[in-house]
Formats: structure tokens, sequence, C-alpha cells
């Protein structure tokens, strides 16, 4: 878990500074640094799409996943939940969404859906390996400064969804040991890399998809390939 904790502190202390500078920013300037992030965002989640694409021996499992993964997320309404909870703590916008709230989705998004921050924990519980969590910390700390400045202090709350996300990859790993597979972690990349995607267009003010709706489809591949192993 050290590499876990190491993690979450660089988030946190990119947060703070970023929140900082973010009192001398113009409107401008903020608008800039939000559209540099939607296009990071974008280059980001097709990165993961291209590189593990060619990979996946399950052609169309992202396609099924996101479909069954929207159609719970939309049923648990949990775009409009995580707005009405976030918004509590922060100005909303006229059409009641949340700043905050699409700040942290795509923070949570792009510091919990990456192959530094999947294979990391996994690495850590198996070998003792902390490379990977060391390297994706000092990542998720730059990336949290340029988020804070745009979005606030609020940023840091996605250092809690980061702790329990390789948290909990981490006791998994120490309990299924050799259980978790490459294709495992293929498929649920693909399908993180377009969330990742869509997350970026709605900074970029293309289209407004409700990522956090789809979430339940990083879920989809995990359970399908753990069944599908057992036959």
């Amino acid at each position: 878990m050290i590499g876990t904790i190491f993690n979450v502190c660089m988030i946190l202390v990119g947060s703070f500074t970023g929140s900082y500078f973010k009192k001398g920013i113009k409107p401008a300037y903020n608008e800039i640094l939000t559209q540099a992030l939607g296009l990071a965002a974008i280059a980001i989640g097709l990165n993961a799409v291209v590189q593990h694409m060619p990979k996946s021996h399950y052609p169309v499992l992202f396609i099924v996943s996101l479909a069954v993964g929207g159609l719970i997320g939309q049923w648990l309404n949990l775009e409009k939940r995580f707005d009405n909870l976030v918004g509590k703590f922060s100005k909303p916008n006229p059409d009641g969404s949340s700043n905050l709230a699409e700040g942290l989705a795509t923070a949570v998004l792009l510091y919990c859906i990456g192959s530094l921050s999947i294979l990391g924990p996994i690495q850590a519980a198996l070998n003792k390996d902390y490379t990977f969590l060391f390297t994706n910390g000092m990542l998720d700390g730059i990336t949290s400064i340029v988020l804070a400045s745009t979005f606030g202090i609020g940023m840091a709350l996605a250092a809690i969804a980061v702790f329990t996300w390789q948290g909990s990859i981490y006791l998994i790993a120490m309990l299924l040991q050799n259980s978790i597979n490459n294709d495992m972690i293929t498929e649920l990349t693909i399908v993180g890399g377009i969330l990742i995607m869509a997350s970026g267009l709605g900074l970029l003010n293309i289209k407004k998809i409700k990522v956090l709706n789809l979430l339940p489809a990083l879920i989809v591949p995990i359970v399908v390939i753990a069944i599908m192993q057992l036959f």
C-alpha cells in the first residue's frame, strides 16, 4: 500500500497547489486550461483504446459492456445522484449540473483508468514492486495541479476514489493471485479509455455525455471474463 499512499499524497499536494494558483487565474486562462484538459483526456483515452484493442480476444465485449453498463447506470441515475451530492458544496450550473462534479468525474477517470493505476497495485501485491505506482503518483500530482487550478480544491476528493480503487485492486490481487489475467486488464482498459474520451468531449463542450451513468460498464468485462474462466 506504500505506492498507493504516495499516489494519494501527490494528488492532495497537487490539488492544494493548483487551488492556490486558481485565485489569480483570469476566466480566459481558465477556459484555455479546461480546453487543454479536454484535449489531453481525449488523447489519453484514444491511446488506451488504440494500444489495447489489437490485444483483445473479445472484440465486441466493450460494446456489450458500454450498453449493459449504461443501462444499469441510467437505472441507478448515478449522474443525477452525484450532481446532487456535489451540488451541496458547489454552485450549480443553470441546467442543475455541477462544474465540480464534472471535474471530479474527469479526475477519477484520469487517475484510475490507466495501465499504471491498474497494473501498479497488482505489481505491488504480487512482486512488491512499487515502480508503477510511484511513476503514476508523479503523473497524477502534475495532473491534479492543472485540474485544481481549473475546478478548485474539490479535486482533492478524488484522492478518496484513488485510494479505494487502488486499495481494492491490491487486496483482490493478494486474494486471487494468479486469477487476474491480461485479458481482464485489456478489456477494462479499452472500456476505460472510451469513458476518458467521453469525458474529454464534455470538457470541450462538443458533446455532454453522462459519463457517470456509463461507469458500471467497467464492471461488466471483469464479471464476464471471470465467469468465462470458470468454464
